[in-house]
């Protein structure tokens, strides 16, 4: 009786580790990538083979087609200036273009951007561009930095829209772009700084 009980203490201790390296596997996985990632990570991995044209260069990616394109980006194409924020399209750090519309890669699946064009902060180019990343240098608008790719590629989008924003305009297209160290003024001034001398 007493072997039994070492076997079943032992065998329930055994369970106990088990299923707490799990859940902790699984919280890893949460944290980095947002919960939908860590569901689609515990099934089993299938792979695509998708052509997508990145930053102007057709470029083969063979990935899980429902991995968010930040992953795709960042793992597999080792762009890691797309940066990770939330996971839940919450903080704008993973803004990126789609067909020349600013996305946030966290919420796009690798599968619908088979045959489609993306820009990331590493490949913008263009006299937009050109002025908001002037602008941003001008005014100084950069503090910790981690949020910036993110703050550009939506502040250039918006001015391919909009050529002369309001504050309004400005507000309502930033809206969603968390920055950490409250840049926000200088933000908006340096898209003003662009938009009048794009």
């Amino acid at each position: 009786m007493q072997i039994s009980s070492a076997y079943d203490w032992l065998a329930a201790h055994i369970k106990l580790i088990y299923f707490t390296i799990s859940v902790q596997s699984w919280r890893d996985l949460h944290h980095r990538y947002g919960i939908e990632f860590a569901i689609t990570f515990s099934r089993r991995k299938r792979r695509m083979a998708m052509t997508v044209t990145i930053n102007g260069k057709k470029t083969s990616v063979d990935a899980d087609p429902e991995t968010p394109l930040l992953w795709v980006l960042r793992d597999e194409l080792k762009l890691t200036g797309t940066k990770f924020g939330c996971g839940a399209a919450l903080c704008g750090a993973c803004t990126v273009h789609l067909d020349g519309e600013a996305v946030r890669s966290c919420q796009i699946q690798a599968r619908d951007c088979d045959g489609r064009e993306v820009t990331t902060i590493e490949g913008l180019s263009g006299d937009v561009a050109k002025a908001v990343q002037n602008a941003w240098l001008k005014l100084d608008v950069v503090q910790c930095g981690y949020c910036q790719p993110g703050q550009i590629m939506s502040a250039v989008g918006l001015l391919n829209q909009i050529p002369k924003p309001t504050d309004d305009d400005i507000n309502k297209a930033m809206d969603g772009n968390v920055c950490r160290c409250a840049t926000y003024h200088r933000i908006r001034a340096a898209i003003h700084e662009a938009a009048n001398s794009a």
